[in-house]
């Protein structure tokens, strides 16, 4: 008989994934020991023992990569936040389970030296952000037009500049907008890390049905707690 290919469970660089990894290891999902080394640049880890869902495989990539990895297939689950799945909002992304940890919002934040926005004085904007989706959608809701300039860092910098009028991006304490004098004037949505599967895979792999059905016992055993 042959032998199964490993589960492939993707995980995003960065703040997230430093909050995510407790839960992972509550629900046998364990990097072996090289992933936690700072020096280490590989992107592929083996999962540390075989536990209840079989050999796995660990992959760390960009957040937005992780979504993709998954609605593709090659990877079968992974961790992400939930602004990311509302950006690429791939058909055959599934996300079961809110995990409750990396919370910050999706803002739009303006400076603070320039009126308070009000959707009904400007029909045009030009927006510096790295979500264009999920920002123009929300603006087109509000009768504007959002002319988004694609950046993948360095936001708050695009007001000042000249580059745009406004951006969205992701707040947490709101620290960084202030020290660069910009102010946050809208939430467009509260954003948290999110289990997600790709959909084939959990059809017809049971050990992605039995990965879901861990991490969701965990979350109610957190809201029971």
């Amino acid at each position: 008989m042959a032998t199964p290919q490993p589960l492939t469970f993707a995980v995003p660089k960065g703040r997230i994934l430093d909050e995510a990894l407790p839960v992972m290891a509550r629900a046998g999902v364990v990097p072996e020991a090289a992933f936690h080394d700072k020096e280490n640049r590989s992107l592929s880890f083996a999962g540390e023992g075989s536990g209840e869902h079989g050999t796995m495989r660990i992959i760390r990539v960009r957040a937005s990569d992780v979504a993709t990895f998954v609605a593709f297939g090659a990877a079968q689950a992974g961790i992400v936040g939930s602004d990311v799945i509302e950006e690429f909002d791939y058909s055959e992304l599934y996300a079961p389970v809110d995990l409750a940890v990396g919370h910050c919002r999706l803002s739009v934040a303006e400076p603070r030296d320039t009126a308070e926005y009000n959707a009904g004085h400007a029909s045009h904007l030009r927006i510096a952000t790295k979500y264009p989706n999920i920002a123009s959608r929300w603006f087109e809701a509000r009768g504007v037009q959002a002319e988004c300039v694609k950046l993948n860092g360095a936001m708050e910098l695009a007001p000042s500049l000249g580059l745009s009028m406004r951006i969205v991006d992701l707040v947490s304490t709101g620290r960084t907008l202030a020290e660069n004098g910009l102010v946050e004037t809208e939430v467009i949505m509260p954003v948290s890390a999110r289990l997600i599967v790709n959909r084939t895979a959990l059809k017809t792999d049971a050990r992605v049905a039995a990965l879901v059905e861990r991490f969701r016992a965990l979350r109610e055993e957190s809201k029971a707690a």
